[in-house]
């Protein structure tokens, strides 16, 4: 009760209070009331909405009265015009009626007196006329109305000069513009007076009143739009600070929801604190915008982490102005929260005191630090229960821990080790080693520092160093004395079986030596195998084609010879004989060209061609082989296109190139059909000279393509089975090629022509040996 009353919290401690009005964090208090800058900003936009409406509702209702007040008056100006016009016709008219002679005498004195007496103004006009409504008097003379007929100048009034006076005033019209007129008759007819006035007149002054009120009421629209729009501004101004108010309270809220924290502000004198929704959030409760009082927050502290009105006394008496302490709070479904609160006096000179701050979460850090003094625990009992010797270093080399194996090692007490140590200092006091050396380390400079050392009693450890993540080091000695003594032993037996490993070797070297010469004399042996059946199955075809290419000239001479010789058809004489001389001919001839191919071959798969390289003028080369087979295209009519530049040259055998370019224009000579075309072209590329032939001929079937080039092959179809030949020719110019480091290659299509390409290099070359 005491405690209560010091606060300046009246009736009663807050727990009282708290059960007599049945709130208070355990009761889960609701939330009682909404702030009140949320309800004027849920009225503001009706409010807002309204205003302008208002206003357009203001200023219609203004200009519908003013326009009946205005339209009321122009029709009071109609009346009152129409009654003056219809008074001063009838006065002139009765004037005229008691004096006959007023008509003609003192007309003019009888309408001054009229307007005068009708107060007419200037732009008035009265008119007197005779029986016929010819004007005979008229004021103002400057209408120059005199002496016209008034029927004829007013449109529109025909009642007016037939009923008179009954007529009333009319509305007509006078050269384009509206009059009003009025018109009275005499009883005897003989004349009649008449009042007119324009309508621009009579309205004049109406019109100026109009343009007035109408000035008026644009200047007041306009004032009040301004005001509106000043305030349509402000309400905005407003309305954009209320959210970046509103913004900012979220994001504050979000914040200290996220951060695990809330806001504190603690009015001392009124006994009375102030929790934000993510305080109450972090406890569990539902969240309330009234004050707690010190009872109900002292109620949910645990009563063994400190007092609150304690700590108020404290403040109050000015011996502290700030907090700063960790103690535990309740949470709404009965769990202890520790909770760390720091708060500062805002002004401590002030009377009133009141402090701010803010309550942190700190459970899981509580648990995570109770948790981490248990694993340091249990890992300093691993660490000393160990039979290796164990020190950790921090960045700066002080000690952190050690074990007592490591002071047993190393002869440090237990004063020597104390947390914080200077490593250079710490091995001063350690006893002297009687050897030291370092062991590479396979995982490189990264892998940390391996030493051997030898202790003062004979004893060997292994020390590995590593480095730790925050720079510190860690140091592990492993005892090797054992390991020591065994490896001693190891190196004698080793030593001992390197000798005898030697002795292996050099055994085991001379049997890999022989078996490596047994190796190399089976592939020679079977390569010579291969070679000596490549050579067997050469020699039989080509014996097989050359039986077939002798026999069949052979047996033409042979043959025809013995006709002649028997001279079954007549003397020798006789054109039959001729031709069979012919074919004999030709057969030598033929016979002699495959020898001379063969001769050649021969040369060349045994080596001896001689290849005699000299700087060749290609252009003058090619049309001299040209004019060669020239003789034979003519015959059937092919045409011989050569593309050479003048200038082009290799170094090459000029007899080689000859014959090779003779062979191929020889083939496309004899497999291009009746009126074909054959071209020659070379070109320079990549430092070789490219020779191409190509022709429109048979062409050679695609799977054929690969046997050309070998001796005695030829490709027979339907369109070169009629040529004969020895398949030589083909099979010379490729070697020929080869033996000046070129190639030849041929691509063909059956039916469109051959494309035969030798490639020769410009410069001097290798020459290369051709397989037999």
């Amino acid at each position: 009760m005491a405690k209560a009353d010091a606060w300046g919290a009246p009736g009663g401690t807050a727990f009282e209070r708290r059960e007599a009005r049945g709130d208070g964090l355990a009761g889960n208090t609701r939330l009682i009331a909404e702030p009140a800058y949320r309800r004027l900003l849920a009225a503001e936009p009706l409010l807002r909405r309204s205003i302008p409406a208002l206003i357009i509702l203001f200023l219609i209702v203004i200009a519908a009265l003013r326009c009946l007040s205005l339209m009321n008056e122009r029709d009071e100006v109609e009346r009152d015009t129409k009654a003056i016009l219809s008074l001063a016709a009838g006065q002139m008219a009765s004037a005229i009626a008691a004096d006959p002679n007023a008509a003609s005498t003192g007309a003019l004195d009888l309408l001054e007196n009229a307007g005068r007496l009708g107060a007419m103004g200037r732009s008035h006009v009265l008119a007197v006329t005779d029986g016929a409504f010819k004007i005979i008097a008229v004021s103002p003379l400057s209408t120059g109305w005199q002496g016209r007929s008034l029927d004829n100048l007013v449109q529109g009034g025909q009642p007016l000069f037939m009923f008179g006076e009954r007529a009333g005033v009319m509305n007509v019209s006078i050269a384009g513009r509206d009059w009003y007129a009025a018109v009275s008759l005499t009883a005897s007819r003989k004349n009649a007076a008449a009042v007119l006035v324009p309508q621009e007149a009579v309205f004049d002054s109406w019109r100026k009143t109009v343009s007035l009120n109408v000035t008026l009421f644009v200047l007041t629209a306009g004032v009040l739009i301004i005001i509106l729009y000043a305030y349509f501004g402000q309400a905005a101004r407003a309305q954009a600070a209320d959210r970046i108010y509103l913004e900012a309270h979220q994001r504050i809220d979000m914040a200290l929801v996220r951060g695990r924290c809330g806001l504190w502000d603690w009015d001392m004198v009124r006994g009375k604190m102030y929790w934000s929704r993510s305080m109450y959030d972090m406890l569990g409760y539902e969240p309330c915008d009234t004050m707690l009082s010190f009872g109900e927050v002292d109620e949910i502290i645990h009563p063994e982490d400190g007092d609150l009105f304690e700590l108020a006394n404290r403040i109050v008496e000015r011996e502290i102005d700030h907090i700063d302490q960790v103690f535990r709070m309740r949470h709404a479904d009965g769990q202890w929260v520790w909770m760390r609160a720091r708060a500062q006096v805002i002004d401590p000179e002030a009377p009133e005191i009141q402090l701010i701050g803010i309550a942190v979460d700190v459970t899981e850090q509580r648990h995570l630090a109770l948790r981490s003094e248990a694993a340091d625990l249990r890992l300093r009992t691993a660490i000393e229960n160990i039979n290796e010797s164990f020190v950790l270093w921090d960045a700066s080399e002080h000690l952190i821990m050690c074990n007592s194996k490591f002071q047993k090692d190393n002869g440090l007490s237990d004063r020597d080790v104390m947390p914080g140590a200077a490593r250079t200092a710490l091995e001063e006091r350690m006893l002297a080693f009687a050897s030291e050396r370092r062991l590479a380390n396979s995982n490189g400079p990264q892998g940390g520092v391996t030493l051997e050392r030898q202790l003062a009693d004979g004893r060997w450890l292994q020390v590995n160093e590593l480095r730790t993540r925050d720079g510190g080091t860690v140091s592990v000695g492993s005892d090797i004395t054992q390991i020591k003594l065994h490896q001693e032993k190891l190196v004698d037996s080793e030593r001992r079986l390197m000798a005898t490993i030697h002795d292996l070797s050099l055994a085991r070297r001379a049997e890999e030596e022989r078996a490596r010469e047994l190796v190399e004399l089976n592939r020679k042996y079977m390569k010579e195998t291969e070679r000596a059946e490549a050579a067997n199955r050469a020699k039989s075809e080509f014996l097989a084609n050359m039986s077939h290419e002798l026999r069949t000239p052979l047996n033409a001479i042979i043959g025809f010879s013995e006709l002649m010789e028997q001279g079954l058809f007549g003397p020798l004489g006789s054109p039959r004989y001729e031709e069979y001389a012919t074919d004999i001919n030709g057969s030598g001839k033929y016979l002699l060209g495959v020898i001379n191919d063969i001769l050649d071959m021969s040369k060349i798969e045994a080596g001896q061609f001689s290849v005699d390289r000299e700087e060749i003028d290609l252009c003058p080369l090619i049309k001299e082989t040209v004019r060669v087979v020239s003789l034979q295209a003519a015959e059937k009519s092919i045409a011989v296109e050569t593309r050479i530049a003048d200038s082009m040259r290799l170094y090459a055998d000029r007899r080689a190139i000859k014959q090779i370019v003779i062979n191929l224009l020889s083939n496309a000579v004899k497999f291009t059909g009746q009126g074909g075309h054959i071209s020659v072209r070379a070109r320079n590329t990549s430092g070789a000279l490219v020779l191409t032939i190509e022709d429109n001929g048979c062409g050679i079937p695609k799977e054929a393509l690969g046997k050309l080039g070998r001796p005695f092959e030829q490709v027979q179809n339907q369109f070169s089975k009629n040529h004969a030949g020895s398949g030589l020719g083909l099979a010379i110019s490729r070697s020929l090629a080869e033996l000046q480091g070129g190639a030849l290659k041929i691509r063909s299509t059956e039916g469109v022509g051959t494309i035969v390409s030798v490639r020769i290099p410009v410069k001097k070359a290798t020459p290369v040996k051709v397989a037999a």
